[in-house]
């Protein structure tokens, strides 16, 4: 374990803790899927949820509950809604994001960032709302209106998908990362053993590892895909594959 990692652990432990001694819900700042995975393997025994705003969220914060509490009564995070001016040049997520973090705070306090033709609903913590709201007005040489919503507002505007149909040797993961991300076995291998693939949220370092229809795979950095269908064996004893690719 690294340096960085096991600081990590210490800071969600000190949560954990705070949660003990105070009888009451405490968070972390926001993790990134290998961090989310770090901290699910190291505090499942632990009364806890991953939380990002909604279903698929891939930075998420770690909630330590109380025993009187199932769920969050009470969300941490909320939405920073940003509207661009009609005619402005469309922005990116690199666009968003770098003007945030040219404010220099730390992306930890913003979560994910769904980008929409006229704006962006950025989730982040409610402990930012002030300071955002006062000094969050510029990303891309385009001036921004923003807003403060309540999570349960968010927007996630219409998701972009393709269909890729392949045939592979087997539905083993290595040979889904390949087809899905366009990579040699070898190269998909390596990038599972570096801890760069995650399987339905969770890192998996087995290239091995058979998928099941319905999965979700992420290569960190390259994008997410679901493994939608699995036909039977062709004459060629390969392994016809849908895949959706998230855009």
């Amino acid at each position: 374990m690294t340096k960085e990692e096991t600081l990590l652990i210490n800071q969600i432990d000190d949560k954990r803790m705070q949660c003990e001694d105070q009888y009451c819900l405490t968070h972390t700042a926001f993790l990134d899927v290998h961090q989310c995975a770090i901290a699910e393997n190291e505090f499942k025994y632990s009364k806890h949820i991953l939380y990002g705003g909604y279903d698929d969220a891939e930075r998420r914060v770690m909630v330590f509950l109380p025993d009187y509490l199932d769920d969050i009564d009470d969300s941490p995070l909320e939405i920073l809604r940003v509207s661009v001016p009609k005619g402005s040049k469309a922005l990116t997520h690199r666009d968003y994001l770098g003007s945030i973090l040219s404010l220099g705070i730390d992306r930890n306090v913003t979560g994910d960032i769904i980008v929409r033709s006229n704006g962006a609903d950025i989730i982040i913590l409610k402990t930012m709302e002030e300071f955002l709201l006062s000094h969050y007005d510029q990303a891309g040489h385009v001036h921004l209106k923003t807003e403060i919503k309540p999570i349960e507002e968010l927007d996630l505007g219409e998701i972009h998908t393709s269909i890729k149909h392949d045939t592979i040797a087997s539905a083993r993961l290595d040979n889904i990362v390949g087809s899905a991300f366009n990579l040699s076995r070898t190269k998909a291998q390596d990038a599972i053993t570096a801890g760069l693939v995650f399987v339905d949220n969770i890192q998996c370092t087995k290239p091995d590892k058979e998928i099941e229809e319905n999965t979700k795979v992420v290569l960190r950095g390259k994008g997410k895909i679901i493994l939608k269908n699995i036909g039977q064996k062709t004459k060629k004893d390969r392994l016809p594959v849908e895949l959706e690719i998230y855009k």
